[in-house]
Parts: structure tokens; sequence; C-alpha cells
């Protein structure tokens, strides 16, 4: 059952098409997220716009930056982010089985050091204030370089607007992996969503 705290627009017009045809494609639904932003149009051509360039980026390990954005939105507690996340996650053909670890990547033992390392630096830049050292960008350059490193760090930062936008907005998972097993800290799993993702 949805919260939005500000109820989706009917998304229309030839641009609401082309939106539609995009996000089918994509997902294979409109996520009501679409239809809350619809509301302003500029925000959601921004934010689209941007997502679709840093899905193009190639400097840093693709795991690393879906796990990062996992941490975030597990942190913040956006179901949507990691309802979303899972889902292309699944479809990039990447390991699920640590991704739906990722809330409890402490208690876990299926991280190797660096995507611990990752994982600390996502949750420390997601911190207020934040919380990262010179010790961890000092570790994570030796081992990523500085043009991966610089793009896992605008992936965390984008996970920031994104997990906290939603958030804010009351828009919350819409089944595009229900049976996940994903979840942030505290939220019941029922709040997921209600369609299986095959």
């Amino acid at each position: 059952m949805s919260s939005n705290r500000i109820p989706p627009k009917q998304i229309t017009g030839l641009y609401g098409a082309i939106v539609k045809m995009f996000a089918q494609r994509m997902f294979g639904l409109v996520p009501k997220a679409f239809g809350v932003l619809w509301h302003n149009l500029p925000v959601l051509k921004a934010q689209m716009g941007f997502s679709q360039k840093l899905h193009q980026w190639r400097a840093c390990d693709e795991s690393l930056k879906s796990y990062a954005h996992i941490a975030v939105a597990s942190l913040v507690g956006c179901s949507f982010c990691l309802d979303l996340n899972y889902f292309m996650a699944r479809n990039k053909g990447l390991d699920l089985d640590k991704a739906q670890q990722v809330p409890q990547w402490r208690q876990s033992n299926a991280f190797n050091l660096l995507e611990q390392e990752v994982l600390e630096y996502a949750e420390a830049m997601s911190q207020t204030p934040p919380r990262v050292t010179d010790e961890m960008v000092a570790s994570l350059r030796a081992q990523l370089g500085d043009s991966a490193l610089i793009e896992l760090t605008s992936i965390i930062g984008f996970a920031q607007m994104t997990t906290r936008t939603n958030t804010a907005l009351g828009i919350e998972a819409e089944g595009f992996s229900a049976a996940c097993g994903l979840k942030p800290k505290g939220l019941p799993s029922a709040q997921l969503g209600v369609v299986s993702a095959s």
C-alpha cells in the first residue's frame, strides 16, 4: 500500500508517452514515483537524464556501485530504491545473494575486503555530517584508482538524492522484486510490494 504524500499525477502528452514507453521497457511498469514527479517536469527530466548518464559510466565495477546504492537505500530507509536496485541488479546479472545481504553486510561473510570498504564508505557518506575519513579515501584510491573512486562517490551522492527524495515524498516499493528479501532496517517486508518480479 502506497503512502505517497503527493498523489501521482496522470502522465500525459507526447513526452508522457515517451516516459511510459521507457518505463515499460526498463521496468515492466510505470512507477508511481514518475507520476509524483510529473508535478514538476523539469525535476523529473533532470533525475531521469542524470540516471541514464550514470548508467553509462564504466570506470568503477558495476557490483560495487550497486552494493553502494543498496547500502544507502537501506540506511536511509527507501524501500522503493531497495526494490528497484535489486531488480536492476538481477537484470545486470549481478550476484543477487550478495545484494540481499547488503543491508546486514556487517554480519555477513559474503563480502570481500574491498566490498566491505565500499559499503562502509557508502554508509559514512550517508551520515549527517558525513563520516568519511582520509584513511577510507586513501585505501579506496589505492585499490580502485582516482577515476573509479570519483565515479563511486558520485553514484553514492546520487543515491542520497534519490533515496531522501523518495522517503520524504512517501514513495515506496512497487513490487519490482517482492520476494527479494531486501528491506530497510525496521521496515516490514510487506511494504516492499506485492507483485513478484519473475
